[in-house]
């Protein structure tokens, strides 16, 4: 849709999927047809600076690094009413004197490492680092079923898109594979999708994934969101080219469930 000219920012059409957006960028999807049977497009409401806890994992004058935890939305979307991160950023920032800006996302129920530039350069250069792919981002994640493999590489293309994943074993339980994943592209919902095609879907997720069994996972283990976590992040800083290596600790609802499986 952007490619063909029907978003706009800030009323200027953009055609350009890497554009760089920052907060306060009104955004518009422009349609056709009778505006009385359109859905309601309705993905955005007043930010409101709001003082939330941040867990920081680094932070310097150009960028911040903050370990998102499961549950918390990124931003304020259709049905999402509560605080959001870039809500209790922008509290931090008016604190420090700075105006954050979000160069990449994580789904509301994925936790870790989400970096967040302080500055419009960090986030230009940031974002362009994004868009060459220089950014090594890995995950751990609980799939079910049993993978064969020790490690392997899912590749698809679709509609001219390239979505790109590799992946190694770290254990096998009697009906789940714990797995590390380094994403190679950053597609919506991409570890989600290309594990659930493959028949074997992340633990815990109802949208793609198995609900019965997550069901009974969940009274078994007490699992309350899908299993998966960014827990490293390589990148070069925007500002000295130094190469920053970035973790985050595998948040303790997920060690329970690890501490508990067979």
């Amino acid at each position: 849709m952007i490619r063909k000219g029907f978003v706009e920012v800030n009323g200027r059409r953009v055609r350009d999927p890497s554009a760089e957006l920052v907060v306060g960028d009104t955004i518009a999807l422009l349609v056709e047809g009778d505006l009385e049977h359109l859905k309601r497009f309705d993905e955005s409401r007043e930010l409101v600076p709001s003082d939330i806890p941040l867990s920081i994992l680094f932070e310097d004058r150009s960028i911040l690094v903050v370990d998102k935890p499961p549950g918390l939305a990124m931003h304020p979307g259709k049905g999402v009413q509560v605080v959001t991160l870039i809500e209790g950023l922008l509290s931090y920032g008016n604190s420090k004197g700075f105006k954050p800006r979000l160069v990449h996302r994580l789904d509301k129920h994925t936790s870790g490492i989400v970096l967040v530039a302080k500055t419009p350069l960090s986030a230009r250069n940031l974002t362009e680092s994004f868009r060459k792919r220089e950014v090594t981002k890995r995950y751990i994640s609980l799939v079910k079923g049993t993978l064969t493999s020790e490690k392997g590489m899912f590749h698809d293309v679709a509609d001219g898109t390239e979505e790109k994943l590799s992946f190694e074993v770290i254990k096998r339980y009697s009906d789940c594979s714990l797995i590390t994943v380094h994403l190679l592209t950053g597609r919506k919902h991409q570890i989600r999708r290309q594990t659930a095609d493959r028949g074997f879907p992340v633990v815990g997720d109802n949208v793609y994934g198995d609900r019965d069994f997550n069901r009974r996972f969940r009274e078994r283990f007490g699992l309350r969101r899908y299993f998966l976590h960014c827990e490293q992040i390589t990148v070069n800083h925007p500002v000295t080219g130094e190469k920053l290596s970035l973790s985050s600790p595998l948040p303790q609802d997920l060690q329970n469930v690890l501490e508990h499986l067979q």
